[in-house]
């Protein structure tokens, strides 16, 4: 039997009294950085993308969130931007766009914001770094699990009976609930098309 926590002490795969497996299913949006988003590499000239014409690579690393529970579920992501271009001369400061979205189950996107990071090269460096975050609320009823939904999953089952061989999560109405309650804020480089054409082909 596969016992469902939404919230509580139970630790992800802790075997419960009742001899079940507990899995942490958090209401709270994840934070994560969508496939080919976490770079970013600008050129000089602009319109070359030649090894040789590189001038600023970034990306996105320790992306960490919390969760805020109140009449909505807010969560707030900081990361780090890292830097590094190709001249280290004179003093320079560069701002680079990204996106922060939050999706609900898996594809559809119901909020987006731009922010700006701003990274500050000192003189004869050729390494930036800076903070940013983003955040996200999310209406609790639209993120929890119906009651019967609930029950249907942490139901115990004894060995012999009808729905004891049957994974809950396999049913149909349960794995479109799940779908429909889980929430993620996805955090990346506002990227052109011609900018991720090139992180996805490099």
């Amino acid at each position: 039997m596969l016992a469902l926590a939404l919230a509580g002490c139970s630790r992800r795969g802790e075997i419960d009294a009742t001899g079940g497996i507990v899995a942490v299913r958090s209401a709270c949006p994840t934070a994560a950085i969508p496939a080919q988003t976490g770079d970013i590499t600008l050129f000089n000239p602009a319109n070359s993308t030649d090894a040789s014409a590189i001038d600023v690579v970034a990306n996105i690393t320790d992306l960490r969130s919390t969760c805020a529970d109140g009449a909505q579920f807010y969560t707030e992501a900081t990361f780090t931007v890292n830097a590094r271009r190709s001249d280290a001369g004179a003093a320079r400061q560069v701002t680079l766009p990204y996106f922060s979205a939050v999706v609900q189950g898996g594809n559809a996107v119901v909020a987006k914001r731009i922010g700006q990071v701003t990274l500050n090269f000192a003189a004869g460096e050729y390494r930036a770094s800076a903070q940013a975050k983003a955040g996200s609320y999310v209406n609790k009823a639209a993120a929890t699990l119906p009651t019967d939904i609930q029950q249907k999953i942490t139901q115990k089952r004894k060995a012999g009976d009808a729905d004891a061989a049957i994974d809950p999560f396999a049913q149909p109405d349960v794995k479109a609930a799940l779908q429909r309650t889980s929430f993620e804020l996805l955090v990346g480089f506002n990227l052109t098309q011609d900018q991720l054409k090139y992180n996805a082909t490099r």
